[in-house]
């Protein structure tokens, strides 16, 4: 059973859903959404349902241009259900104040949102 993942992508302005660039803190549970699937899918063969979170901290801003890492990681694993936790880590940041391609590296990620959750894979759907 493999029971992290890692996803990075870059938010783009179709993302921006706020004044000046701000990304919508939904777009970070879509990316927890699309790790969930892709560690249902290792662990057990199948897409899954996400049931539920338990929690959401939104904890720093996201803006078009942004890279963003979420991960999660499968904490325990019951008959049908799955726990799991998530975190994005904003990991470059656009720089226009240099140029409009600019972009910085950053030394120390900066975490934007972390949570936790419940999947489900109904028992005659794992194949593994």
């Amino acid at each position: 059973m493999e029971n992290k993942v890692l996803i990075r992508v870059r938010m783009s302005s179709h993302d921006a859903h706020y004044g000046g660039g701000l990304v919508d803190g939904a777009k970070m549970l879509q990316l927890f959404g699309d790790v969930a699937t892709e560690l249902l899918i290792r662990n057990d063969g199948n897409e899954g349902l996400f049931r539920s979170y338990d929690s959401i901290d939104f904890l720093a801003p996201v803006y078009a241009g942004d890279f963003i890492e979420a991960t999660g990681e499968i904490t325990k694993v019951g008959n049908t259900s799955r726990t799991m936790t998530f975190e994005a880590r904003k990991v470059i940041v656009p720089r226009p104040d240099v140029s409009d391609s600019a972009a910085d590296l950053l030394a120390e990620p900066i975490v934007v949102c972390r949570a936790s959750g419940t999947c489900i894979v109904p028992k005659d759907c794992q194949r593994k």
